[in-house]
């Protein structure tokens, strides 16, 4: 039989795990912000980072806004704005499905791949001074996603119980 964890570690472990929780919280941030600095470096100006980082995920697959949101991306943004002021600055194409006329497929433009392309040659660069650094060798880092993987996996299950 176990024993119950004591208050003390209990409360150690709650700590952490909050701190672990900002801590994603302000990468994420600080991720957007790196990506606007890119932006201005390189004279992007009439998007904004989570609209490059939309453009990113999307890549080479045409896909619709609820793919996307069930996909887990950008819950709290508004997908479908973002989509609609992609289209309409020339970073997406859009059609609407035979199939079913409320749902529309997006894919990028040229003008989309190239934001794509500034956003990986970023994560490229990030990537290879990371790891040249060694400040983020390769087992960490699969570490790292391994843990993020199982916490993903624990609150989705929360969710799903919800319900």
């Amino acid at each position: 039989m176990h024993s119950p964890i004591g208050q003390g570690a209990r409360q150690d472990y709650v700590g952490r795990y909050l701190d672990a929780l900002a801590l994603v919280e302000r990468l994420h941030r600080l991720l957007l912000d790196v990506i606007k600095d890119e932006f201005e470096r390189v004279g992007v100006f009439e998007i904004n980072a989570v609209q490059a980082l939309l453009l990113f995920n999307i890549g080479d697959n045409e896909v619709t806004a609820g793919e996307l949101k069930s996909r887990g991306y950008y819950q709290g943004s508004n997908v479908s704005y973002n989509l609609k002021k992609l289209v309409d600055l020339g970073y997406m194409h859009h059609q609407r499905s035979e199939i079913d006329r409320r749902s529309v497929r997006v894919r990028l433009t040229d003008k989309g791949h190239g934001i794509r392309d500034v956003v990986a040659g970023l994560f490229d660069r990030h990537a290879e001074g990371l790891r040249a650094r060694s400040i983020l060798p390769h087992e960490a880092l699969e570490d790292i996603n391994a843990a993020l993987k199982r916490v993903e996996r624990y609150w989705s299950d929360q969710i799903r119980y919800i319900y």
